[in-house]
């Protein structure tokens, strides 16, 4: 596995002093980097139908901004003029397997935190403008040399240019500055303005982003999952009720009535953990990961005789809740109860990419059919 080096540091002194805190510069944090995809494997990614990508020119001289939304023609890249420009592609870690080794060094954050891998490619000066974004981002230089700005916390009150349908800052003070080379890396904490600019043509950028669920997503999404399951016979009750002194009045005591009723749910571990597990495993393009057809359990244990092993769909999000009485694993955005040793071990492994245990149990196999005939899990020879 691809590990992170970090000089005087280590991942546990990172997350305590610089995780969601400040960013930090780490210089030659994948020593003799080499990408596994190209420039022009990125520009045909750029092509295909199913890929998100986009297309950004910019003139730093009249200040204009453009944004054009993928699939590219293969000429189009071919007509780009000598504007700067800077071509983004999501989720590269759904198409490319070889990428997998590098998104494992960073395993000492949760995987149900981690969004994608994100690949953007500049020419000369170009680059999306002056930006913040509410997610953790490691910045990885895979090829050229990008010159970053950041510094500050701006907000979803801060001013933005208003020609633009991304946060683009029209009113941009950098606090510092640094050069990235290849294998050099940065850290940048949730809304921390940014700026990256390609010095030179051929810069590549890997931007390993991690995602965090507003509040709003986390009270919509529990009480709509709470409400789908409470009968309407359940209501605001008060037999305690008593005389009070005006009757327009909602007293404390009908508050704390009303807190109550609230904290009887959100007082359930188990209930908060449900639904996290599924919320945070939904898959990022769910259309993307259904078989052609669905494999029988003989198949299966066919397959599995002659040398097949298991692996994790790319981009496919796996997570699991242990509460020592009830196992539960996550898959995709569906949740299996396990209680079966052998079927726990196979889900922790999966979770972590990594399975090397023996397959030879029914209640193994069943779990690893359902994966697989619901795409998240394949098997290779």
């Amino acid at each position: 596995m691809t590990e992170i080096h970090w000089g005087d540091l280590s991942a546990e002194q990172f997350l305590r002093e610089y995780w969601q805190k400040k960013p930090l510069l780490i210089r030659n944090a994948f020593p003799d980097f080499e990408p596994c995809i190209s420039a022009d494997e990125l520009a045909g990614l750029a092509c295909e139908e199913d890929v998100e990508s986009r297309l950004i020119e910019t003139d730093p001289d009249s200040g204009d901004w453009s944004l054009e939304h993928g699939p590219f023609d293969e000429d189009r890249f071919a007509t780009l003029g000598h504007k700067p420009w800077t071509l983004l592609v999501q989720a590269v870690d759904h198409w490319v397997p070889d990428v997998a080794p590098l998104l494992q060094a960073f395993d000492f954050i949760p995987q149900w935190r981690r969004d994608d891998l994100m690949i953007s490619y500049a020419s000369d000066q170009g680059g999306v403008g002056p930006h913040y974004d509410n997610y953790d981002v490691f910045l990885l230089q895979a090829e050229g040399v990008r010159c970053w700005e950041f510094g500050g916390l701006y907000g979803e009150d801060s001013p933005r240019r208003e020609n633009t349908p991304v946060m683009i800052l029209p009113q941009w003070h950098a606090e510092h500055s640094v050069e990235l080379q290849p294998g050099d890396m940065l850290y940048l904490p949730p809304r921390v303005g940014h700026n990256g600019v390609g010095v030179g043509d051929g810069c590549m950028t890997w931007s390993i982003g991690f995602r965090a669920p507003s509040h709003a997503e986390i009270l919509q999404g529990l009480t709509s999952r709470l409400c789908d399951g409470l009968s309407s016979d359940l209501r605001y009750e008060d037999p305690d009720l008593e005389m009070q002194p005006h009757p327009g009045e909602i007293g404390q005591d009908a508050i704390a009535r009303v807190q109550g009723i609230l904290r009887q749910y959100l007082d359930d571990p188990a209930q908060l953990a449900g639904w996290l597990g599924q919320f945070m495993t939904e898959p990022k393009y769910p259309e993307l990961n259904v078989p052609d057809a669905a494999l029988t359990e003989a198949e299966l244990s066919e397959t599995l005789t002659g040398g097949a092993q298991p692996v994790v769909t790319e981009g496919a999000r796996l997570a699991f809740h242990d509460d020592n009485e009830h196992f539960t694993l996550f898959a995709d955005g569906q949740v299996f109860a396990l209680c079966a040793p052998a079927a726990i071990a196979l889900a922790k492994q999966l979770c972590a990419n990594q399975v090397d245990t023996c397959l030879d149990d029914r209640e193994s196999r069943i779990l690893l059919l359902q994966l697989i005939n619901q795409g998240s899990v394949y098997l290779h020879m």
